[in-house]
């Protein structure tokens, strides 16, 4: 016995009622889940008292974006300060591997155009010490980390290393040299597949990534790579053609467990997140729509205009490179042209826009911008960009606060206590410096179960370990448990949450992110070893290995 836990609330991940338990860790497990009181110490075993706080299983994040921060930040931060002890990485298809040297540019810049992430940060920050993704895999794996990692392989970077980046559908050739690539990654302990066909999904120089370019054949291909193999789970983002009853059809025909993004919630669709729930369970497969605990507000700024990449105008803006994106929006013959389709796209949407930091422009912030374009008889959207082009003529960057999706606040408390959802959508490691929910779990613990009593501990316990372990086929983690990993967060349910978003500026290149810091985490364990003690990171703790799937 290396560590005994003592005078501990447990709740265990099972989402069984807390009780009161002593742990006991020898290794990198859990040895003995016992009555307080009844393990005996030996000379050596370190007592740590937990005076009352809840003892759970580390938190897993299934739905990260750290494929290029693994490379420059072994702490994964924000994600190791709020109790995650595991991530998943390579979600909505995408990735930094399998990637041949000629294509290293078209991968980041997808990367800056899907994922909101630093051009500057991923040239700086990238070391290609791997072309294939086991030779991803052996480096990641090589490297120190805090936290637990799992990895999907993308579709997007997969298809352009068969196909090159041909924008059609592929070849039987090709489709068997995915599967022969995919089987490889999988074998190299890939936990599964990821792919996406949303149509805001604009990668490189504006196009569509990759992936949407695979039709019904090469994606049930792919899934039947996971059948064969028994093991790995499918991500899918959603698109045309590619919706709840082709989950089903894949899952039942493969036998494969599969997970989708987004099931999000809005004010001007009451009900709909809901419905969407009870007509996927009607049918028959393991499928998991993942949904999210906070609502997914951007700040963006127009050099990076991502939000808007699903409409065909904006596709132009983002095929451009970011230096010359604020020359175009002065231009008269685009804005008449993108004028009409961006006010009809963002119609509900535009009194949930308002101006989140500015110089030039002071008295427009935190007005909704229908409103303030209605006092100055002009449109939402040109005044969006008027705003955008006075700051940068005066040498700074207008941040607009969007409220994209899932503000239907009580809906998402029933999206919660549904027990046919999975709770995810962090993107952590993505769009850094316009959002950060890499603290949806503490957030979750503090205001959806000690504010709003939406549900109980014990349930949001079981969502945030046990659920996504099991889901997602995650080998000897997600519980408290005898022979388990000793993966283990002890929190204060009293103070547990999430401070307010900062930007700093500590990423390759100098860029900036934003990030939120935690309250009540007070200690943490990743494979037995101490990773954070008494509400403070442990300098240098890397106790983090790769995750297995079943």
């Amino acid at each position: 016995m290396d560590l005994l836990l003592r005078d501990g609330l447990l709740v265990d991940g099972t989402g069984a009622p807390a009780r009161p338990a002593d742990v006991a860790v020898t290794g990198s497990r859990i040895t003995a889940v016992a009555p307080p009181g009844s393990l005996t110490p030996s000379d050596g075993t370190r007592v740590v008292s937990l005076d009352g706080l809840v003892l759970s299983p580390g938190f897993i994040d299934i739905h990260t974006h750290y494929d290029a921060q693994i490379l420059w930040d072994g702490d994964l931060t924000p994600s190791s300060w709020h109790g995650v002890t595991s991530v998943v990485m390579g979600n909505c298809g995408f990735g930094v591997a399998p990637t041949r040297p000629a294509h290293r540019d078209t991968i980041v810049r997808t990367l800056e155009n899907v994922e909101g992430m630093s051009m500057e940060a991923l040239n700086s920050g990238i070391d290609w010490c791997f072309e294939t993704f086991p030779e991803y895999m052996k480096a990641i794996t090589a490297r120190s980390k805090r936290l637990n990692v799992g990895a999907f392989c993308g579709h997007t970077p997969l298809r352009l290393y068969v196909t090159g980046g041909s924008e059609r559908a592929a070849s039987p050739e090709e489709i068997a040299e995915m599967e022969r690539l995919l089987r490889e990654a999988l074998d190299a302990g890939a936990i599964g597949f990821s792919t996406s066909r949303q149509p805001a999904h604009q990668g490189a120089y504006g196009r569509p990534v990759p992936s949407r370019f695979a039709d019904d054949a090469e994606i049930d291909a792919m899934a039947g790579v996971l059948g064969s193999a028994g093991k790995g789970v499918m991500a899918i983002s959603i698109g045309p053609g590619l919706f709840v009853k082709e989950f089903s059809e894949l899952s039942v025909r493969h036998q494969i467990p599969i997970t989708w993004t987004a099931l999000v919630t809005r004010t001007d669709k009451p009900g709909a997140a809901m419905r969407t729930v009870a007509r996927g369970a009607d049918l028959p497969g393991e499928v998991y729509p993942q949904i999210a605990c906070r609502p997914i507000v951007m700040q963006v700024a127009l050099t990076d205009p991502a939000p808007l990449g699903a409409i065909d105008e904006w596709k132009e803006v983002l095929a451009l490179p970011r230096s010359q994106r604020m020359a175009l929006y002065k231009d008269d013959s685009w804005r008449d042209r993108a004028r009409p389709a961006t006010l009809a796209a963002w119609e509900a949407r535009w009194l949930k826009v308002s101006v989140q930091e500015t110089s030039a422009s002071a008295d427009a912030a935190g007005v909704p911008l229908d409103e303030l374009a209605k006092t100055r008889g002009t449109t939402p959207f040109d005044l969006m960009l008027d705003i955008a082009l006075a700051d940068d003529a005066a040498g700074a960057v207008t941040r607009f606060r969007v409220v994209l999706e899932n503000d239907a606040d009580d809906e998402i408390g029933s999206l919660l206590a549904d027990k046919r959802t999975i709770l995810g959508l962090s993107d952590a490691g993505a769009h850094a410096s316009q959002l950060c929910d890499a603290c949806y779990s503490t957030d979750l613990l503090g205001h959806w179960v000690r504010e709003r009593s939406a549900l109980t501990l014990e349930d949001a316990v079981w969502r945030l370990t046990g659920h996504a372990a099991s889901a997602f086929r995650i080998a000897d983690r997600g519980l408290v448990k005898e022979g388990y990993f000793a993966d283990l967060v002890a929190f204060d349910p009293s103070a547990v949450g999430a401070t307010s978003l900062e930007r700093v500026y500590d990423q390759p290149g100098g860029a900036d992110r934003l990030i939120a810091r935690s309250t009540g985490v007070t200690h943490m364990w990743v494979n037995g070893a101490v990773s954070r003690l008494d509400g403070e990171d442990v300098p240098d703790a890397r106790a983090g290995q790769m995750l297995e799937a079943r």
